[in-house]
């Protein structure tokens, strides 16, 4: 049997920074702001993180996270929600809480994994307050109705979502030590032994730029087919990684009605506009839009230097670019770039070198893709009852 209650009266604590910027440092303790909670993550990444002197986190913060509180999300994009991990060692920001759950009335690990759920997640953006940058406030906690299962049912739904998700946790950690070790080498190669005898070679001589294109949104028959198509925001997402999906999709008509072209699994992809310089691999054939550049081996298959190679330039690409209205990479800024390299024989023996990185590499992210399609597909069929649960027989002294 379900039975629903307000969020708030599940929390025996809400922990915030009363809506101010705290005073920061250069170094210190981390303090994690919204773009640190992902939902794709277990625990929250330290993305573009500041830092607080001890003297500021012992007297300027009301409190801090504790070991298995929950840190959720109020403003940008709300409800998003990282568990806290243990030891802690950050401290959030504006525009977030902390959540101390109330053990006697609900299984911590299973509110998370119901706030995660896609049911919740869009009752939190139906509630939104606010046009131009939603907000959930804390006063709207009580609005916000959690289904309650019996409590053996609360124990098993949340151990097995925070189980499944500290797998995809760890995978994704994984992936990040197997980014930098091909990055290591390819500086290792490339840069830190290169030879004065090596020519200096233009990049657009290494790769082809490929433009994208958008199959015209009015024409049904276009879309919604069995062929993604990237936008900037589903690079930016899978920065630094393997794309294994994208939010939209076209048909082969829409493909060949617009300008948009199907790059090859392997090739790498770049956003040009608005969010400058988020680059990531296919991990299968895909399209794309005018946003971005698709990047192409040119007269070689030497997929995984060409985008080893363009995540050492994208800096240079990214400064480029910066200074107009809109800051844009062009086909004139890659023409811009140089480098000296070596016979296409040792880029072809690094090829090799380097492959078994990036074959674990997306073998881990195909896992992840399973998953997380396990994990959030059984859990609305646990709280609904479609699937049931046999609990073990208790020994009877």
């Amino acid at each position: 049997m379900t039975t629903s209650v307000p969020f708030g009266s599940l929390l025996s604590k809400i922990i915030d920074n009363r809506g101010k910027t705290c005073p920061t440092s250069e170094t210190g303790i981390p303090l994690i702001a919204t773009n640190c909670v992902k939902n794709e993550h277990l625990y929250p990444v330290y993305e573009k993180v500041r830092y607080v002197r001890q003297e500021v986190y012992d007297s300027w913060f009301r409190g801090h996270p504790e070991p298995g509180d929950l840190i959720f999300v109020l403003k940008g994009t709300p409800g998003r929600v990282n568990w806290v991990n243990n030891p802690v060692d950050f401290c959030i920001a504006q525009d977030m809480v902390a959540l101390r759950v109330d053990e006697n009335k609900v299984y911590p690990k299973y509110l998370f994994a119901v706030l995660r759920s896609s049911q919740i997640q869009q009752e939190i953006e139906g509630l939104h307050v606010g046009s131009l940058i939603p907000h959930f406030k804390k006063s709207d906690f009580d609005d916000l109705q959690i289904p309650l299962v019996e409590e053996k049912l609360q124990k098993y739904i949340g151990d097995v979502y925070f189980n499944l998700s500290l797998k995809i946790d760890l995978l994704h950690r994984q992936n990040k030590t197997l980014e930098a070790m091909a990055e290591t080498l390819f500086r290792q190669w490339f840069i830190e032994e290169a030879r004065e005898d090596w020519n200096e070679t233009k990049v657009l001589d290494v790769f082809s730029l490929v433009g994208g294109g958008t199959p015209k949104t009015s024409e049904a028959s276009y879309w919604d087919g069995d062929i993604p198509w990237l936008s900037g925001g589903d690079i930016a997402n899978a920065h630094q990684g393997f794309i294994v999906k994208a939010e939209k999709s076209i048909t082969e008509f829409g493909l060949q009605k617009s300008s948009t072209k199907l790059l090859p699994k392997l090739a790498s992809v770049i956003s040009a506009r608005g969010t400058v310089g988020k680059y990531a691999m296919l991990s299968k054939p895909m399209t794309f839009s005018q946003s971005n550049y698709g990047i192409v081996p040119k007269e070689h298959t030497h997929y995984y230097f060409v985008y080893l190679l363009l995540a050492y330039i994208v800096d240079e690409l990214s400064a480029a670019a910066y200074g107009s209205v809109f800051d844009t990479i062009t086909t004139r800024t890659f023409e811009d770039v140089v480098l000296k390299l070596p016979s296409m024989d040792s880029i072809a023996e690094f090829e090799s070198e380097i492959a078994p990185l990036f074959e674990k590499k997306l073998n881990n992210v195909e896992q992840i893709q399973t998953l997380e399609n396990l994990r959030d597909t059984l859990l609305p069929k646990l709280m609904s009852g479609e699937v049931r649960v046999q609990y073990p027989i208790e020994d009877v002294a």
